[in-house]
């Protein structure tokens, strides 16, 4: 091998490491936000980044933030759906609980995988 041949391999090396590096730092996920609504009115912004309780209209509804992940822990309405209905954590999923007028939903953060499933 040559002077030359080296001077090719190296710079073919460089460039993967380069473009390996952009795609990490590119790839990255954000974390995301979670906003709260209360009959049609913000009730607040919080970081899926930090672990929390948030009590809404005075503990009416108890919403946690654990892990990256928000859910409904406990609320006042008869059903219980929203609070059955488990942990999201993606960009555009929303807990809703509808005799309460409480909205949880994520903004911005990781996307969700799949749009829809059809069959």
């Amino acid at each position: 091998m040559k002077k030359g041949d080296f001077i090719v391999i190296g710079t073919i090396l460089l460039a993967a490491c380069i473009g390996f590096g952009i795609l990490f730092w590119m790839g990255r996920q954000q974390a995301g936000n979670v906003r709260i609504f209360k009959d049609g009115k913000e009730a607040g912004i919080y970081s899926l980044d930090k672990d929390q309780e948030i009590q809404v209209d005075g503990g009416e509804n108890v919403v946690v933030i654990e892990n990256g992940k928000v859910r409904m822990q406990s609320a006042s309405c008869p059903d219980q759906i929203c609070v059955k209905q488990g942990e999201i954590g993606k960009k555009g999923e929303s807990i809703i609980c509808l005799p309460n007028e409480v909205v949880v939903s994520v903004e911005e953060g990781e996307e969700s995988g799949v749009d829809a499933v059809t069959n």
